[in-house]
């Protein structure tokens, strides 16, 4: 071949590979049809879910980038002054390492009130043409890109100038409302280049029964089995391959396994697989799902025969009314006060909640109440979540259920696209050992407040204050369909505030508890326990029943609760109760 032809037809293939790996980046002016992202529950979102706007202003952003941390409070005050005037601030994450967790968790450290989302595949970067955090894009109502660039030019990766000389990001903004062209389209960004998603595929051939199957047992299987609480098993070859696309989005983006606490605090039931855990299962998923040789598949695990994950109880109380559900809709929480009256103090070691229909139960809350009390004044005692486990105490630790009280059960039903029925059961252990310690909680809660419409991250404080010195055994958050966040911070009477527990991407369909390991968190008395929650009432919170409502605490999901739950022993305590292991009743002497 000619030298001239060779290098006319190699400079037209390179082209054409440049052309199709870096796309051109959209002019100022274009159209942007849709974006696709995802927001802090995981769920697909797009420019519709934020309705009708003057303006919508993307920041690309990252956990890392140190311009990204430095113009948060620049971008909050925007957000306050330009809300008002129809323009809708929102925060892509383009860190392909971020966790959705820390994700959320920007928003509560900083305050910021607008969507944070997540560009899981790179598709907001490269239809908005950004390269660098934090880089802005504007579009105006018509969805034309009108500005994109730098938020000022004040901030620098090497330092900053003492003021703001061209402040971009307004001036755009100002043009914009006011009807003009905008003056400045388009600014150099000074900031931390973006790195788009992209698999690499692995040296070695990832197999099923000798790499994946290890870690499904290890991580999954607890509930996806057969008879499990999961909707379906992932057990042998057949089942995984059935799900695998599925598999790979929820471990890609750690949905699953399910764990909402932020990970800077550690809990002894955390939940999650390592980067290369991921790597692994993802890589199967998208190089041919090969078998490889069944013989070295780890051994099967074994499940229990027993309906009862505590061992048949000692005591079994079952409703009296079966729930009809429909085939499908929304089911408001039910209520029900189980046939049974603890006539004298009760001591538990173990209590479960056991439907008679598990498909149907999202999850489900257990308390005791004084006879002739309404729900609301009940005492939590344990709870049903998905991927949960029942409530066994040990150490001498147990549950004291007062004497005159009944229990009773808060249930979240959900719909499986055919007419469902189900009835409830409760077990209860009594102990065997010497009851040492009481197993106690506060309900650290309020009832005061007023969510207002559209409020994006309405924030309700409470607290309470432990009267004795105690051992902390784990923490609980309950609130509805508006919850957003929930922090936990105890503050001794002398020294420092800790941050105990932060869920910033609150879920109440995975109302998890949150466990310390045995004897490691000790705290003074006269500690105070101080619960922050955050509700989202706005149009993007996709649960919301209603925005335009003004949503006050009630019993049904479409009102709200602010509930955070702190477990504890109060040290120096020995009671030295034997207990009647037929009845829980102290033993008199």
């Amino acid at each position: 071949m000619p030298r001239l032809l060779f290098v006319a037809v190699f400079s037209l293939v390179a082209g054409g590979l440049t052309f199709a790996a870096e796309p051109e980046r959209p002019k100022i002016g274009a159209t942007i049809a849709d974006l696709r992202f995802k927001d802090i529950r995981y769920l697909p979102r797009s420019l519709e879910d934020l309705g009708d706007h003057k303006a919508i202003v993307l920041v690309f952003t990252n956990t890392t980038c140190p311009l990204v941390q430095k113009y948060w409070p620049k971008l909050r005050r925007l957000d306050e002054e330009y809300r008002g005037q129809g323009v809708q601030f929102v925060a892509i994450n383009v860190g392909a390492d971020d966790e959705f967790q820390e994700v959320a968790q920007q928003a509560i450290d900083f305050g910021i009130a607008f969507p944070f989302v997540k560009d899981t595949t790179g598709a907001c970067v490269a239809a908005l043409g950004v390269e660098r955090t934090p880089e802005v894009a504007v579009l105006d109502e018509n969805r034309k890109l009108r500005y994109r660039g730098r938020i000022d030019d004040q901030q620098r990766l090497g330092g900053a100038r003492p003021d703001v000389t061209e402040d971009s990001l307004k001036l755009a903004l100002d043009d914009l409302l006011a009807g003009r062209e905008v003056a400045i389209a388009q600014t150099p960004v000074d900031g931390c280049l973006i790195t788009r998603p992209q698999f690499t595929p692995p040296k070695e051939p990832v197999l099923f029964y000798e790499h994946v199957a290890p870690l499904l047992a290890k991580h999954c299987q607890e509930c996806h089995h057969r008879g499990g609480e999961s909707p379906f098993s992932l057990v042998t070859l057949e089942e995984v391959a059935a799900q695998a696309e599925m598999i790979a989005e929820v471990v890609a983006d750690r949905r699953m396994p399910p764990w909402y606490a932020s990970r800077q605090y550690r809990f002894k039931n955390e939940r999650g697989l390592t980067a290369a855990e991921r790597e692994t299962i993802v890589a199967w998923v998208k190089t041919g799902r090969a078998a490889g040789d069944e013989s070295k598949a780890p051994p099967p695990r074994t499940f229990s025969n027993s309906k009862w994950e505590i061992g048949e109880p000692d005591l079994v109380t079952t409703a009296l009314e079966t729930h009809s559900l429909p085939a499908d809709g929304f089911v408001d929480y039910k209520y029900v006060i189980l046939p049974h009256v603890f006539w004298q103090d009760t001591w538990i070691s173990a209590a479960e909640i056991l439907p008679s229909n598990p498909a149907v139960v999202h999850h489900c809350n257990l308390a005791y109440l004084t006879l002739g009390q309404d729900f609301s004044a009940s005492s939590f005692i344990t709870g049903r979540v998905p991927g949960g486990t029942a409530m066994k105490l040990g150490n001498g630790i147990a549950f004291r259920i007062p004497k005159g009280s009944v229990v009773g059960l808060q249930i979240h039903y959900t719909t499986t696209g055919k007419p469902e029925t189900n009835r409830m059961s409760v077990g209860f252990n009594f102990p065997r050992d010497m009851v040492r310690q009481e197993l106690r909680h506060l309900q650290v809660t309020t009832t005061k407040y007023e969510i207002p419409p559209g409020a994006a991250a309405h924030e309700v404080k409470a607290s309470r204050t432990l009267a004795m010195d105690a051992t902390g055994l784990g923490m609980f958050a309950h609130m509805h369909l508006r919850g957003k966040d929930m922090t936990f911070v105890s503050r001794p009477p002398e020294g420092e505030a800790e941050t105990l527990l932060a869920i910033p991407n609150y879920h109440y369909d995975w109302q998890q508890n949150y466990r310390w390991q045995l004897g490691t968190k000790r705290f003074a008395k006269g500690t105070k326990i101080e619960v922050t929650a955050h509700f989202d009432n706005s149009r993007f919170n996709p649960f919301n029943p209603d925005p335009t409502a003004t949503v006050k605490h009630g019993q049904q999901t479409f009102e709200e609760m602010m509930f955070g739950f702190f477990f504890y022993t109060a040290d120096g305590e020995d009671l030295a109760l034997a207990i009647d292991p037929k009845t829980g009743y102290v033993v008199k002497e």
